[in-house]
Order: C-alpha cells, then structure tokens, then sequence
C-alpha cells in the first residue's frame, strides 16, 4: 500500500515562478486523481495549510498550496500565537492585491492539471484572506469547484456573482469578528436564488473555527463544514 507524500513545486506565474507545498495521495490502482488548490489565509503556507493539504491528500486529492504572498515577502511562515505576528499577518494582507493573488491561483490550476496523476479536475478551497479568493476563483478561473471558509471582504465583490459558473460553497461564521452581520446579510442576499451557489451559516463561532489550535476553533462546526467540503469536492470533483 503506497503512502501519500509531500515536495515543494515551483509554478510558473504570469509575473515570476514562486513555490507552492504539494501534498500527494497514495497511488490507486484505477488512475488518475482529482487536484484541489489549498488558498492561505493571512499566515502564509504554515503548519495549519499544510495539513489541510495534506488531509485532503488523505481524501484522494492532489493539494497544491500556492505562497501567494511571494511578491511582497517568498516564505512566509507565521502563527496566530503572538501580537507581533498577528500585526505581521495584517500588514501583509493590507499590501496584498487579490486581483494577482487571483492570477496565481490560476496558475497553481494550471500546474496542478498538467501534473503527473492528475485526472484534470481541479478546484479550491481557501480561509480568511483565501475564502475571498476562492470566491474570486469561482468568478474569475477555471476551477472546477471552489470552496471558501469565512472569507473577508467577500461583500465587495457581489457585483462578480453573475460571474459564477460553476459550484461554490461558502462556509460563514455567524459571530465573524471580521465579518460583521451586516456584510453577512449582504452576501446572503446577494447570492441567494444563485444555482451555483451554497451557503452555510455556523451559529455561534467566530472567525476562524476551522483553525485547528486557534482560539476560536470549534471542532463541532470544524468537523460538520469539513465533512460538507469533502462531499462538495466529492460530487464535482469526482
């Protein structure tokens, strides 16, 4: 029985090629595998995305975690644990354009669709800075299915929805820290009737429930939206 295994990758961007972590699944016997594209939150490609690679490479999936932060720092590894990282993280996300963020996770699509055991179905899921951005990768890219957690600032950018063209879940914190009810609503109604679309409203946590050993985790919430991901992934990626 194979093992999966992990390499670091290089991608070949539009502005420059930057690394990205691969988790790999065992080998199977009837072929190819699906690829799933893993979209940072605010931390860089840490422990905590890693290992959402590597569960899914667990499930079956190729996982591709892209280091979108490489054009304003390559490498970056931070925590949730101390200010000075969190002040670190924030500053990183407000320099960071999600217009080429976007851009690259095409990139990593495409890599991932041309890599050797990839059956050519590809989607994405991401957290915080990554749930907007998987939201813009099922507006903007070709991915099969796109999956986002608790994505931030996902309210301005409800003039893209007609843009969907394939399946979206968007996982939603009810007591979101960063995204307020009013920015809630806004995204419900915005994307309600959208045949395309999911939703799913987790009453009573905070951002970032899914972050294991963070301090909002909740592992309830965590288990119920990991359990809707896979099945999403399953479906429309299978």
């Amino acid at each position: 029985m194979g093992q999966k295994t992990s390499q670091k990758v290089s991608i070949n961007g539009r502005d420059g090629n930057f690394d990205a972590y691969l988790a790999s699944p065992a080998p199977e016997p009837d072929g190819a595998r699906p690829g799933v594209v893993v979209i940072q939150e605010i931390f860089g490609v840490n422990h905590v995305v890693r290992g959402v690679a590597d569960w899914l490479a667990g499930l079956g999936y190729y996982a591709l975690a892209p280091d979108l932060f490489w054009r304003l720092e390559p490498g970056v590894e931070l925590t949730d644990r101390t200010d000075a990282e969190w002040s670190r993280a924030l500053d990183l996300m407000n320099s960071f354009d999600p217009d080429a963020g976007v851009e690259d996770v095409q990139s990593a699509i495409d890599h991932l669709r041309v890599t050797s055991g990839v059956s050519g179905k590809v989607g994405a899921v991401g957290y915080c800075l990554g749930g907007l951005l998987a939201f813009l990768t099922a507006t903007r890219t070709d991915a099969d299915a796109a999956v986002g957690y608790y994505g931030v600032n996902v309210h301005e950018r409800l003039d893209e929805a007609g843009s969907i063209g394939k399946p979206l879940m968007l996982h939603i914190a009810g007591e979101d820290s960063f995204v307020p009810k009013n920015a809630q609503g806004r995204i419900l109604a915005g994307l309600k009737g959208n045949p395309m679309v999911t939703t799913h409203v987790y009453q009573g946590v905070d951002h970032a429930f899914a972050r294991p050993g963070g301090k909002n985790y909740n592992q309830a919430a965590a288990d119920l939206a990991n359990s809707r991901t896979a099945e999403f992934f399953a479906k429309h990626l299978g």
